[in-house]
């Protein structure tokens, strides 16, 4: 019963993970407690995942990463890969971002170093008249690639080598996989530099308002004598209802963007944006008139207000799952959302109640002033210009030197890696690159639930005898082709997973059963963990992985164009894993 009962877990995981509704760090806490309390686990069983090692490594580097990024020193490498790539021809280009990208993401988070490039790289292509679609997809399978080269270069690496070591198994050391990663990498930049880049789409670039398709949209209001609105705050008024925004407020020729203090008066002329049926309503309301049923941007542009595309880059943002009403964004940033891109959809109906996540673009207007704010600000990017974040000197040529020698002093075995990277993400703190709350906000805690309360559901099938049960069936049904048809066959299958899952969450579900099923073939189990961990590392078919939803939206990318352009790459990696992994870590030696 107990077999079957985390199976049954095992797909209801799965099938949530899919789902999307519930944070991934809720379904692993629900797991979790679901456990505990039918006996299969015993809490200090169920929470012993988040103890180990890794989970201090990852916390670390998090710090580490957010350091470099407050004290300016990942902008300054944007900033100079600006300045040498601006006469480079179009393939070469997208060969040279893709390298160094690779390189970066060798050594940090691969979704972070995607929201870090994605700003100068959409700001070159348009500066150099290329659309950013020929840039982006490149950008983010490069970052996902380098993320194969070292074991800090993914979480998913650092959680498998923490699941292993629990297991009895040496950890991963940090450039075991690097021959792999960096051949990986090499035919990942050929081929996209050869074939891939003729699939590519090249959309054209078009106005902003042109490309979320809002002009038939803006109406300008005349408040007349008796209305309603007059003495009404700008934010609190009647046409609030029908979900109407206000965009900016026309008195005596003086243009004034909204802000919380602002009274409407009679004879006001307001420029507003909503449904098209919303705007006929107003003509029935007495004391309103509309001068014109649809504008042109030229109206929605003045010397005080401009619009600018934000993409959300963090998904430990405070805006992630809240509506731009709930969040306040208006009042916080003091700029009005006109309009969503999500996946390639625009999304205009009710725009004050659509939560936001990850990768969402948003079409804003304000005042120079504020969008100069948005700049200032981790969780948000503003497309189309890239403008470096101050170079603190000293504080960041010390935190490159910290993470620097936590590398070395982790690889040549001075004292354990997680030892070295919490030594470093301290002295970062301590010469005040960042603070200790933005220490704090830097970790994504998300990410740390999820690979901790697996790793304790992977121990949970190893003491019940689901792995066993898995792996024994999987072998009767594979054996007759050879071991290097299973081996196989759980790469294709974590592949496959990683197209709904996260990465390391993927990983997680496959890697007891790989390894209770190496143990049944009497095989190297080191050779299924490592193919089962590079596996989770190339999911470019689609676009769920975090780096390609980065870009989705500003590449205005559409679905297929993802599974056109890396189904083939997809299949190549594949292939090298199944024959690369074997040959560095034959399948004899155990």
């Amino acid at each position: 019963m107990q077999i079957v009962l985390v199976l049954g877990l095992l797909v209801v995981a799965i099938a949530l993970f899919t789902w999307e509704k519930l944070s991934v760090d809720v379904v692993t806490l629900m797991l979790l407690i679901v456990l505990i309390l039918s006996g299969v686990l015993t809490p200090s069983e169920a929470f012993s995942g988040f103890s180990s090692d890794f989970i201090i490594i990852l916390a670390s580097i998090f710090v580490v990463s957010g350091a470099m990024q407050e004290t300016g020193v990942l902008d300054r490498i944007g900033s100079v890969l600006v300045r040498l790539a601006a006469r480079m021809q179009q393939g070469w280009l997208m060969a040279f971002i893709m390298l160094i990208v690779a390189i970066v993401s060798a050594f940090m988070n691969n979704t972070t170093v995607t929201a870090l490039f994605v700003g100068p790289v959409s700001g070159m292509a348009r500066k150099m008249n290329i659309s950013p679609s020929r840039l982006l997809m490149p950008l983010a399978f490069a970052s996902i690639l380098g993320g194969t080269c070292t074991l800090i270069g993914t979480s998913t690496n650092v959680a498998v080598s923490g699941f292993i070591t629990a297991q009895g198994m040496p950890p991963v050391s940090m450039f075991e996989i690097t021959p792999v990663g960096l051949i990986m990498c090499v035919v990942g930049i050929t081929y996209m530099f050869l074939i891939g880049r003729r699939f590519l789409p090249d959309y054209p670039e078009a106005s902003l308002t042109e490309g979320y398709a809002i002009r038939e949209y803006l109406s300008e209001v005349v408040v007349a004598n008796k209305s309603p609105l007059i003495g009404q705050h700008i934010f609190e008024t009647n046409l609030s209802r029908l979900d109407i925004r206000i965009l900016q407020l026309i008195r005596d020729d003086q243009y004034f963007f909204p802000h919380p203090y602002l009274i409407i008066q009679a004879g006001d002329m307001l420029l507003v944006e909503g449904k098209v049926e919303d705007l006929l309503k107003i003509r029935e309301t007495n004391g309103i008139q509309i001068r014109a049923d649809t504008l042109d941007e030229a109206a929605l542009l003045t010397k005080n207000s401009q619009l600018a595309e934000v993409l959300i880059t963090n998904g430990e943002s405070d805006l992630i799952g809240k509506t731009i009403k709930s969040s306040d964004f208006r009042k916080r940033f003091g700029l009005v959302v006109l309009a969503v891109n999500r996946a390639g959809q625009t999304l205009r109906d009710k725009i004050s109640h659509i939560e936001l996540r990850l990768g969402d673009l948003l079409l804003v207007q304000g005042t120079p002033e504020r969008i100069q704010y948005i700049r200032e600000m981790h969780d948000l990017a503003i497309l189309g210009e890239f403008t470096p974040v101050m170079f603190r000197y000293k504080r960041g040529i010390f935190t490159i030197l910290l993470f620097m020698l936590a590398v070395l002093a982790g690889t040549v075995g001075l004292a354990p890696l997680s030892v070295c990277f919490l030594t470093a993400a301290v002295g970062t703190v301590l010469i005040k690159a960042l603070t200790v709350e933005k220490a704090y906000t830097s970790i994504d805690w998300r990410l740390l639930i999820l690979i901790g309360g697996m790793s304790a559901f992977g121990g949970a099938m190893e003491k019940t005898g689901a792995s066993r049960f898995l792996a024994e069936n999987i072998v009767d049904l594979l054996q007759p082709y050879g071991t290097m048809a299973i081996l196989t066959g759980f790469i294709l299958l974590t592949i496959l997973l990683t197209q709904p899952m996260s990465n390391a969450a993927a990983a997680l579900v496959v890697l007891p059963i790989a390894l209770k099923t190496a143990e049944a073939l009497q095989v190297n189990p080191r050779t299924f963990a490592i193919g089962v961990m590079l596996a989770a590392s190339v999911s470019l078919i689609t676009p769920f992985e975090p780096s390609c939803i980065l870009v989705y939206g500003p590449g205005r990318y559409k679905f297929a164009d993802f599974f056109r352009t890396g189904s083939v790459l997809t299949l190549i990696l594949l292939v090298l894993i199944v024959f690369l992994v074997p040959y560095f870590w034959p399948l004899d030696s155990r």
